[in-house]
């Protein structure tokens, strides 16, 4: 088994989610109440989520990671829209919004990278 230090190592992507969970636990301190336990509930679950299945690939083989990186794309997809409902609503305010932007800009290259290489593998 590895370690947190080993992972974040060898799976950047780790550390990206894990470094944006944190910001945006942050952020949900600033949600109003009707918004934290509706919206702000449903991004952070999404996260974390998204980090289960992250971690999950990275202990699978090579032919498995494929359908769960899959799966996490669809919840990262997700997550991004529902960030972007949190502006528009003016929930999350522009500058929090952008910060975790960015650190989600990075995290869908590493994920993107992610899939192309298994999907590039397999090609004949």
């Amino acid at each position: 088994m590895q370690t947190i230090d080993e992972l974040y190592t060898e799976a950047p992507i780790v550390k990206h989610t894990t470094d944006l969970y944190r910001e945006f636990y942050e952020c949900l301190k600033m949600f109003p109440k009707k918004d934290q336990f509706l919206l702000g509930k449903r991004c952070e679950e999404l996260i974390l989520a998204f980090l289960e299945l992250i971690l999950t690939a990275t202990t699978m083989s090579r032919e498995q990671k494929g359908v769960v990186l899959q799966k996490a794309a669809i919840k990262f997809d997700v997550l991004k829209l529902f960030l972007r409902i949190a502006r528009e609503l003016k929930i999350l305010d522009n500058k929090k919004y952008l910060s975790l932007q960015a650190k989600i800009q990075e995290i869908g290259k590493m994920l993107g990278g992610w899939i192309r290489s298994l999907q590039t593998a397999k090609a004949p």
